[in-house]
């Protein structure tokens, strides 16, 4: 499978991210660089593995000329640990990662939803619990959110499910985000 290559632009200032998917078999890898705005000036880069259904097996990411690092690595299962193997149960039943500054991130429930979101009444929703990493402080929290297909044609709708924040997102075929209105708009 021939590797794909993203880039977004942020509509809330001049953030742009250049990520690169390689789509094996047995799960994806992705690599990226975030570059943030001139009203937040951070630079990330990440690495991501992730296993067949679509769930994260492991995150490393840097903010670039800081001594700020994080490696998590989950059983898939809904458990966490640090790279040191330590624990991390104030993750519990989180399945995805959610990188504030990346729509990428997007994709990883919408990928693993996307059958279920086929199922007898798609239009309620899946509630799910994402592992939040805050940029550019790196720091990781447990975030529920809701993800309900609209249309088969890409539409999904994103709900936070602690706050009233919701917004409409369109994908492509591979799941990777095309337009987050307001935050993320794909230009390759």
């Amino acid at each position: 499978m021939p590797d794909i290559i993203a880039r977004w632009e942020s509509q809330c200032g001049t953030g742009l991210e250049h990520l690169v998917l390689k789509l094996r078999p047995e799960g994806a890898t992705a690599e990226s660089v975030v570059i943030g705005t001139a009203d937040d000036p951070v630079a990330v880069r990440y690495r991501m593995v992730i296993d067949a259904g679509w769930r994260v097996q492991e995150l490393r990411a840097e903010a670039v000329g800081t001594n700020r690092r994080l490696h998590l690595l989950s059983d898939g299962a809904g458990h966490w640990r640090d790279g040191d193997d330590r624990p991390l149960p104030h993750l519990d039943g989180a399945i995805d990662i959610d990188l504030s500054i990346s729509p990428f991130t997007n994709t990883l429930p919408i990928r693993r939803l996307a059958a279920a979101a086929d199922g007898p009444d798609p239009a309620l929703g899946i509630d799910i619990v994402t592992a939040y990493v805050s940029v550019p402080d790196l720091d990781v929290m447990a975030d529920p959110q809701r993800y309900t297909r609209i249309d088969a044609g890409g539409v999904w709708l994103y709900q936070s499910r602690d706050s009233d924040f919701r917004r409409e997102i369109k994908v492509d075929g591979h799941g990777l985000v095309v337009d987050y209105p307001g935050l993320f708009r794909r230009v390759l």
